[in-house]
């Protein structure tokens, strides 16, 4: 028993993780698949029944996590609505005609991705469907297309909390942190490309001949709804930062509730078929999923019952054995994003401690090089997380293996850290380092 409780808290959470993974996939439900990974971290990490039920209460009925719930519910209603009123029909028939059907699948995940809502991979994952009305494409890499090309922009897009955390915690001026990680959306689109799209089956797209007039203006007509909540979320959060304050959530869920009267003003629909959108048995269960999979994140979150933070004493372990600080600026943020399945979840976690390993007043050189390379590493953790809202929803849209999924971003995700190490040599050749 004792050997049990002396191992070591990193092979704590990759044994966690790897149970939710065998569970998922025995029973097909991820509600008890992650309450079964909850059990077992907190009991392995020393917490007794009334911390157990303390901390996953203390999450569950939390206002952000309530505020989390509504955006989800939004997402589920605005996609519903616009696929019930044909606008994203219309949208996928534009892209169809205007692009090869290759581009067309990239291309819709990643407009949606500039929209930083929970779970949006669900927004864009009928419309990826959509694409492929023959079927010709297999699930799983439809999974894979729409999920990663969800995410190609939030290394630098300003708009999504992780960014902003990031950038507070480095200190970076805004603009340099965004030039810094720029060429990371280029290296995901890359890998993307090659190791995704180019095993669809191909076709060449409309010929110039084909293509409808105006058909520009008609997308924008069509992606209307988006825009609105891009337009919207920066406005309140520029103007109105008090409700920022109450959650980071409450400006999107404005944003959203505002592209949903847009929309219903655009192309009314019923009220028998709103009300139909609004009560989907199907919605509120992946709200259930959310609600667990934050829970999980609580206790990755919580202190351990010494007081120790858990990825605290990860890093005290790793430096214990003597490990490389460059090593372990790669593997804290790994870790942290594939147990918490968000940004701002690994940001939050392990930043603090990367910028503590750098010392006081770091050459610019080695700050520049390890947020890079820290951000990759913890995005990509992050990307193959279980835990992980568009990573679980995508496989439930498609009905696909979520482990087999992680399995497969695999190669795309290697093109990404190598991209990282390689800014990082250019700005460490550039700027003077430490």
């Amino acid at each position: 028993m004792d050997i049990i409780f002396e191992t070591p808290y990193l092979v704590r959470i990759v044994v966690t993780l790897a149970v939710i993974l065998l569970l998922n996939r025995k029973f097909n439900n991820m509600i008890y698949a992650t309450l079964g990974g909850i059990l077992v971290l907190a009991l392995w990490c020393g917490h007794g029944a009334g911390a157990i039920v303390s901390i996953s209460w203390q999450r569950f009925s939390s206002l952000d996590n309530i505020f989390l719930a509504v955006v989800i519910l939004q997402v589920i209603w605005l996609s519903g609505m616009m696929e019930k009123s044909g606008v994203m029909k219309d949208l996928v028939e534009v892209v169809r005609v205007s692009t090869s059907r290759k581009a067309g699948l990239a291309v819709l995940p990643a407009v949606i991705g500039w929209l930083p809502m929970p779970g949006g991979a669900l927004f864009s994952a009928p419309m990826v469907d959509e694409l492929d009305s023959e079927n010709e494409i297999e699930p799983i890499l439809k999974t894979k297309i729409n999920y990663w090309f969800r995410h190609v922009w939030e290394y630098w897009w300003p708009l999504y909390p992780g960014v902003l955390l990031a950038i507070a915690l480095t200190g970076l001026p805004f603009w340099e942190f965004i030039l810094l990680q720029l060429p990371l959306s280029m290296f995901a689109i890359g890998g993307g490309v090659f190791f995704l799209l180019r095993k669809v089956p191909g076709d060449a797209g409309a010929s110039q001949k084909d293509l409808p007039p105006g058909r520009g203006k008609k997308f924008l007509g069509l992606i209307l709804p988006v825009i609105v909540v891009i337009i919207s979320f920066l406005v309140i959060s520029l103007f109105l930062p008090s409700m920022a304050l109450i959650s980071k959530y409450l400006p999107m869920i404005m944003g959203i509730f505002l592209a949903i009267v847009v929309l219903q003003i655009q192309r009314r629909l019923s009220p028998g078929d709103l009300a139909a959108l609004l009560f989907s048995k199907s919605a509120f269960k992946l709200v259930l999923i959310v609600a667990v999979i934050r829970i999980y994140g609580a206790f990755i979150e919580a202190p351990l019952p010494g007081g120790t933070l858990l990825m605290g004493a990860v890093r005290d372990e790793l430096a214990m054995a003597q490990i490389p600080v460059f090593i372990i600026i790669m593997i804290l943020p790994f870790i942290s994003g594939l147990a918490t399945g968000l940004a701002i979840g690994f940001v939050g976690a392990s930043f603090p401690i990367v910028v503590n390993l750098l010392g006081k007043n770091p050459q610019l050189g080695d700050l520049l090089s390890y947020t890079v390379v820290a951000f990759a590493s913890g995005y990509i953790g992050m990307m193959l997380s279980p835990v992980h809202v568009c990573h679980m929803v995508t496989n439930e849209f498609f009905k696909t293996d979520l482990g087999t999924s992680m399995i497969r971003l695999v190669k795309p995700s290697a093109v990404v850290i190598a991209g990282s190490l390689l800014v990082a040599l250019v700005v460490r050749t550039v700027f003077p380092t430490g």
